[in-house]
């Protein structure tokens, strides 16, 4: 269950960063306010995670996942810059978290 949590809580990271852009640095109401409902409940799941897995590989998979996820959704939503070197790093990112998640021994 502790891996749904933290997968969860990066989708939620994902959603709370992007909201930062929305919020206009928290001018806007509506995004201001569900970029901090996201951010309260990414960080509520991530600590019933840290339960029972390792902090230092629940804390690494929750910001791998979260940082993919915003720059990818910056590339394909935002128009960020998307050239190869950017996303081979993007690549190498989620090459690290799926070797925390196979060794943690959980």
């Amino acid at each position: 269950m502790a891996w749904l949590y933290i997968v969860v809580a990066g989708l939620l990271e994902v959603g709370w960063s992007i909201g930062l852009k929305y919020s206009e640095g928290f001018t806007r109401l509506v995004p201001s306010l569900l970029t901090g409902a996201g951010i309260v409940a990414s960080m509520a799941l991530l600590s019933l995670a840290a339960r029972s897995l390792p902090i230092g590989t629940a804390y690494a998979v929750w910001v791998g996942i979260g940082a993919t996820g915003a720059a990818l959704l910056g590339i394909l939503v935002l128009d960020e810059c998307a050239n190869p070197a950017r996303l081979a790093f993007l690549g190498l990112l989620v090459v690290a978290i799926i070797g925390l998640k196979l060794t943690s021994g959980h």
